[in-house]
Order: C-alpha cells, then structure tokens, then sequence
C-alpha cells in the first residue's frame, strides 16, 4: 500500500515543473497554480476524511474507490495539449489524491499497537516507491533527458501513474479491515460531522505551537518540491530526476532512525534537525552548481532525510499520539492540512512570483531565488526552539 502510494506521486510530481516549463510553456505563476493544487486538496482532506472514514465507510475500501477515480484523470493529464485543459484535471485529481495520505496512515496505525516503534519501518516502503519512480524516469526511460523533453516523452510519466493508480485502487480491497470507529462520545454537530472535533487538539499550547510551525516551515518546502527539478536540469545536471532519488535514499535510513531519535533526544530536538536541515540544503543549493561544486548540490538533495523525516513523519507520530481514539483519521487529515495544505499553498504562491521575479533573457537566477526559503526557514527554526516545550512520545500499553 505505502509503496504504491508513493511510487504514484513521485512518479509524476517531481517532473511536473519541468515538463509545465518546457511542454506547456508555463510561467512561474502558472507553475505555482499548477504545484497549489496539491494544497487545496490538502485543505479539503479533513473534511473528506473525517465525513466518510471516521464515520461510515471502511478506510480501505474508500481508498480503492479513490484511486480508481485517480487513475481515469492521471490519463486525462497524459492526453491534456495546453495549460488551460490541463490545470481543471490536475485540480481534481489532488481533491481525490489528498485525503488518500490520511487513509493509508490511519490503516496503518489501526493495526499497531505502538506506532512511534513501527510505523517507521512501514512508512519507509513509501520512500522506497518514490524512489523507484525517480529512477524508471531517470534511468529506464530518459524521460527527463533534454532530447526526450524536447519531444515531449515526459508526459508519459501521466500515464506510468495512470496504470499505478488502478492497480493500488484494486489491491486496496484486500487491504485489511479498517471499519469507522463508533463510541458514545462521538457527535452529531455539524464540527463533528466533518471531523472538526479534532481541532480541540489545538487547546494544548504545544500542540498548537507544533500546528503554526507546521504552517510555516512548509512555505520554504514547497520552493524545493516546485524548483528543485527545474533547477537542476536548467543548469545541466544529467539524470536530475534520478538523482533526486538519493533524498529518498537518505530518506530510508533516517526514517528507521526516529525511534532512537525521539526516544534518546525527544520530539522538540528531533523536529528542530529537521527545519535547520531545510535552511542548510537550501545555502547548498544557492552557491553550488553542476560542475567543480556539484557535491553541494547532491549534499543538499541528500539533506532531504533528515528535512523530511525529523520534521513530517516524526510529526504524524506526535499527531497520533495526541489524537484519542475518535479522531484518528481526523487528526491526521488536520496535520495534512496544515503542512500540504495553508503552508505549501503560501509557498507555492511565493515560489512561483519569487521565480518571474528572478527570470530574465530566459534564465533564473537560482542563487537569489533559494536565499528566500534559506532565510524563511532559520527563522522559523528559532522561533520553534524558543516556543516549543520538550515531549517524550508515549503509548498507553494494549
């Protein structure tokens, strides 16, 4: 299931930047527009889940459902000729996609009976999946060459994430049952109804200090997840979607490293790695290039472990620690919606104006252009550490 769920949109998303710049001959706006779907899905993500998975469907059947539907619009983006047919589509499809991340974690920790132990070495088959795509792109097919950009071959990634998204959505029916949690204190208010109940999380101060920060750490990412590809192949990086996979690499063995992290140095040091990474990665990326300082550049894309890891999933883990047994899918649909969605939709709106800005004559100046995220996340990173009180995870014993 992770890895399918993940071999999905990396195999599309990562390339979506350059194939929009040099097919559709999108602008930076455009771009921005483009990568923002993903955080208005996000933002109706929580209303979705916690309309139908909390309350009356199985989890796992409305996962297959989903992706069905996913897998008729990813052909309809393959077959899409111009911005204007393909933006609509593109829109839709990450209204389905969205809610499909808290579906696979709330299967996931359904099943377990400690998740800050195992959902790591579960989640990491995600990774895995992402990975794969990155290097079928890269290194069986050469979609993201610039002789088959020219031709247009990078669209066919649609259609590889086409055939993925209905063999997941049909494998999803044998997925163990996750029935809809019911109990007494479940209500019937229109909050309730459309999982809102889970914003009395937000009465913890930590919790909701860890809400804003989520926010706001996710304006510099979505610089990396709409640049990162079309910088590198714009400065001549051979093979950029394959080696993009070594922050998936990196990926896989910090997520088997959470639990050590979080049980010897707490959430409040694990998170704060994570945003100092993103800050780091970002100066890499400013003041290195494809030729004599190509290893800042690999450095910074490897960085991508620990950014992600200690930050996103260590997150999920502290969401799902914090959520009672009624507001699983809920709480996770509202760290999704915080972080892909009022975060990431900021900053794919910032990203794209940041990239006209600094486009001239056909060329970006790439180095002013990661300065801004750079700077955005260290502040971040100090005002998390002077806000955020120490945590240590735990689990009542089943």
């Amino acid at each position: 299931m992770m890895f399918l769920e993940f071999f999905i949109w990396g195999g599309w998303f990562v390339t979506m930047g350059s194939y929009l710049a040099s097919n559709l001959h999108a602008t930076g706006a455009q771009t921005g527009l483009a990568y923002s779907t993903q955080s208005w899905g996000a933002i109706i993500a929580p209303f979705i889940v916690g309309l139908v998975a909390d309350r009356y469907f199985n989890a796992e059947r409305l996962l297959g459902v989903i992706h069905i539907g996913g897998g008729i619009l990813m052909y309809v983006l393959f077959s899409s000729r111009e911005f204007a047919g393909f933006y609509p589509y593109l829109l839709a499809y990450m209204i389905l996609y969205m809610p499909t991340l808290a579906l696979v974690n709330s299967i996931a920790f359904r099943q377990m009976s400690d998740p800050s132990r195992h959902f790591s070495s579960i989640r990491v088959w995600g990774t895995i999946g992402w990975i794969v795509a990155g290097l079928v792109i890269s290194y069986l097919f050469g979609w993201d060459s610039s002789g088959a950009m020219a031709q247009g071959f990078l669209k066919s990634t649609f259609l590889m994430c086409s055939i993925a998204s209905f063999v997941l959505g049909l494998y999803s029916f044998t997925l163990p049952r996750t029935p809809p949690v019911r109990g007494p204190r479940q209500g019937n208010g229109l909050g309730s109804l459309l999982g809102l109940d889970a914003l009395v999380l937000l009465k913890h101060k930590n919790f909701a200090v860890f809400f804003v920060a989520s926010i706001l750490i996710c304006i510099p990412l979505a610089f990396y997840y709409q640049n990162a590809n079309q910088f590198l192949t714009e400065i001549h990086v051979a093979n950029a979607t394959g080696k993009q996979t070594i922050g998936q690499m990196s990926e896989v063995l910090f997520m088997l490293l959470i639990p050590l992290f979080l049980s010897r140095f707490g959430m409040k040091t694990t998170l704060l790695l994570g945003m100092l990474a993103w800050a780091f990665r970002y100066l890499l990326f400013a003041f290195g290039n494809a030729h004599e300082l190509g290893y800042m550049l690999l450095l910074g894309i490897a960085l991508h472990g620990v950014c992600y890891d200690f930050f996103f999933v260590s997150g999920q883990i502290y969401t799902d620690s914090k959520a009672g047994a009624q507001h699983k899918s809920a709480a996770q649909g509202l760290i999704t919606l915080a972080t892909y969605g009022v975060g990431m939709l900021i900053g794919f709106w910032a990203a794209g104006r940041i990239d006209d800005l600094y486009f001239s004559g056909g060329v970006h100046d790439w180095r002013a252009i990661w300065l801004y995220p750079a700077g955005f996340a260290g502040l971040v990173f100090v005002l998390f550490a002077l806000t955020f009180r120490n945590e240590t995870v735990e689990y009542a014993k089943p």
